[in-house]
């Protein structure tokens, strides 16, 4: 079963388990606005990819390897029936890769995990990971950020029928799943020590173990949670508002890369020409029924 459909599946059986039923698929994005803003995107001169090795790089080789992900629903999903990728993420690095190579398309895609995204960057795999990206100070010892792009929180995701835990401070005693490489270990260490926290590779084994009631809570990624609420379930519910630090998400470069100075200058034209507003409101906005844009983090 392929991965999209095994996550629908996932958060369905999740309303089972909690005696409720699932609502419909929630609102799909819409394919031609967003296909028609991406090819609408902005491409860079000769001197401005001229400035940059690796921007210079890619054009060269006519590609652009980025490293991503197929399943985030709000961020980057793969359309199993056209075979394209749509999402804040996926409009991000299309037309990225427009702006260096004329052409959204010409993406050579690595799938990766929050445990393998430094990876690929430092084995030279990808020329960048675009994928809910957090910056910290321990992956950018290994790598180089641009951004932030975006910015969110953590959250806690518990079923439905769980009346306990309304927020991160009842998670003490709890079993609480999170993913290994994630920040979601370091959050739950600082705002929540006395839950007992078990650490799975990806998103799904750890929504797995709460449809399973193996866990009592899952902390991650507010932004990541809502992704998995906007597939229209009636099974779980975040508990409580967003907590802990900004979490700023940044887009993955070699170590020391000029790149890091080439994407900042684009992330600053399509924040100043309304583009990321758009791909927000297209991608996150109207899934989500949210109508306030936020506004784009500053960039440096």
């Amino acid at each position: 079963m392929p991965i999209t459909s095994i996550l629908k599946s996932t958060l369905v059986a999740l309303a089972v388990a909690a005696g409720g039923s699932a609502l419909a698929q929630g609102t799909p994005i819409n394919a031609a606005a967003f296909d028609a803003l991406v090819a609408q995107g902005p491409v860079a001169d000769a001197a401005t990819i001229a400035s940059s090795t690796w921007a210079t790089k890619i054009k060269q080789a006519g590609t652009l390897r980025l490293g991503g992900t197929q399943t985030s629903n709000l961020f980057s999903l793969l359309n199993e029936k056209d075979g394209k990728m749509r999402g804040f993420d996926a409009g991000l690095a299309q037309m990225l890769t427009r702006y260096i190579l004329g052409d959204a398309s010409k993406i050579q895609f690595t799938q990766v995990t929050s445990s393998t995204r430094e990876q690929v960057l430092v084995n030279g795999q990808v020329d960048l990971v675009l994928a809910t990206y957090s910056i910290t100070p321990a992956r950018a010892e290994k790598i180089s950020f641009a951004g932030p792009y975006y910015t969110s929180q953590a959250g806690v995701l518990v079923k439905s029928s769980n009346k306990a835990i309304q927020s991160h401070n009842d998670l003490a005693g709890k079993k609480v799943a999170t993913q290994a490489g994630s920040t979601g270990p370091a959050i739950l260490a600082q705002h929540a020590p006395k839950a007992t926290v078990q650490e799975f590779q990806t998103h799904q084994e750890a929504l797995d173990a709460l449809r399973q009631g193996r866990v009592d809570a899952y902390v991650t990624d507010h932004t990541l949670l809502l992704n998995a609420l906007s597939l229209g379930t009636g099974d779980a519910r975040l508990a409580g508002a967003p907590f802990g630090a900004q979490d700023p998400y940044g887009i993955g470069l070699p170590k020391d890369s000029d790149g890091v100075a080439f994407v900042n200058g684009f992330l600053k034209k399509v924040q100043a020409d309304g583009t990321w507003a758009k791909l927000w409101t297209i991608s996150i906005g109207q899934r989500t029924g949210t109508t306030a844009v936020p506004t784009p983090p500053a960039l440096p």
